[in-house]
């Protein structure tokens, strides 16, 4: 029985360190917001799309167009993110940001962590005075290599945690 329980215990506290919030993720500075506070805290599940181009050497190579994501909080919807870069909350509130620090992803399949400075809001709502979204803990979303027609397009599923954030 007391095994029973410590097996129990154990792995109470295993489940209760793998929910450490996005929030307490420890961020590269390129990436840190300091004097910043958390908002809100979603998981994005979705796709990296990319359209074929000629790059500057000539040669056929991906290029990044834009995301298409679900937006999800404790397993339920609650916006979306998509070309802009958007994010939308089911409440009507929105941003678009621009990308304003970079550092690579944990593995060469990873899409890079961003911070991006909001430069437009609308609606009200939850994302209603938000400065800075992070994405952080991606997974996927790299789509590599050569292509053989110009204008076709691909996509590589990604995931990630997006953080938005307000000043003070």
């Amino acid at each position: 029985m007391a095994l029973r329980r410590t097996a129990a215990l154990t792995l109470l506290m295993l489940g209760s360190l793998a929910r450490v919030s996005a929030a307490e993720t420890s961020l590269p500075d390129a990436i840190a917001a300091p004097g910043e506070s958390v908002v809100l805290s979603v998981h994005a599940e979705g796709a990296q799309v990319y359209e074929c181009k000629a790059a500057s050497d000539g040669k056929l190579a991906w290029a990044f167009r834009e995301p298409i994501a679900t937006l999800l909080l404790d397993g339920k919807t609650v916006g979306r993110h998509y070309a802009g870069p958007n994010w939308e909350h089911s409440d009507g509130s929105a941003v678009v940001g621009k990308v304003a620090g970079s550092a690579p992803g944990a593995t060469a399949n990873d899409i890079a962590w961003l911070k991006l400075a909001v430069i437009s809001q609308r609606g009200s709502g939850v994302l209603t005075g938000v400065t800075t979204v992070q994405r952080i803990n991606t997974r996927g979303g790299k789509l590599d290599g050569a292509c053989d027609k110009a204008g076709a397009f691909s996509s590589a599923p990604y995931s990630a945690e997006y953080v938005f954030l307000k000043k003070g």
